[in-house]
């Protein structure tokens, strides 16, 4: 074992913690936005692959549950826990449908559509994203890199700026992890 690669590890997660504090602006108006419809008794839904997906389902059960105060569920559904749904919409159409065909069955106007992917290119998140846009569902979302070309079709970008996909998912849950503590101080 070497010190030097957990040295350069934490070095990386340093850095890439550094583009939260350029991106407070994006996170602060994705709290103000998904206040706002949970003020208005619409509903948060969140998709992402993979590692996306887990993050979802994260996010999605500090709100329905509780981050750390006692409150009301606010409510949040994840787009990945379905098996049943994701492995029929991607039988039945193709593995592009499986969250733009949820949003179609779940989503109303003026919900949000809080969409998560690491390289920003993720085509079914893209797909999910096009739906809400044409659909007055607002879309906020977490990406990495350079953001992808989910960064331009989205209302609220939050671009992790790091070429390492684990130090992007790393920052992912701290970005959710302000959002809730955000949301639950105005809630």
């Amino acid at each position: 074992m070497n010190n030097s690669l957990i040295e350069a590890a934490i070095q990386d997660h340093l850095k890439a913690v550094d583009t939260v504090t350029s991106s407070m602006k994006e996170i602060l108006d994705a709290v103000n936005l998904i206040q706002k419809t949970f003020l208005s008794g619409n509903k948060m839904l969140i998709c992402g692959n993979g590692g996306s997906a887990a993050d979802s389902q994260h996010f999605a059960s500090e709100l329905s549950g509780r981050y750390e105060k006692e409150r009301p569920g606010l409510p949040a559904i994840s787009l990945a826990t379905d098996s049943s749904a994701l492995t029929a919409i991607a039988n039945d159409y193709n593995y592009q449908k499986v969250f733009s065909r949820q949003l179609q069955a779940l989503g109303r106007p003026n919900d949000v559509l809080f969409a998560i992917s690491t390289s920003g290119n993720s085509e079914n998140v893209l797909d999910a994203i096009q739906y809400a846009k044409t659909n007055q569902i607002s879309t906020v979302a977490l990406t990495g890199k350079s953001g992808g070309k989910i960064a331009n079709f989205v209302d609220i970008p939050i671009i992790v700026n790091s070429p390492k996909t684990a130090r992007i998912q790393e920052i992912h849950i701290l970005i959710i992890h302000l959002i809730c503590e955000l949301l639950e101080s105005t809630l």
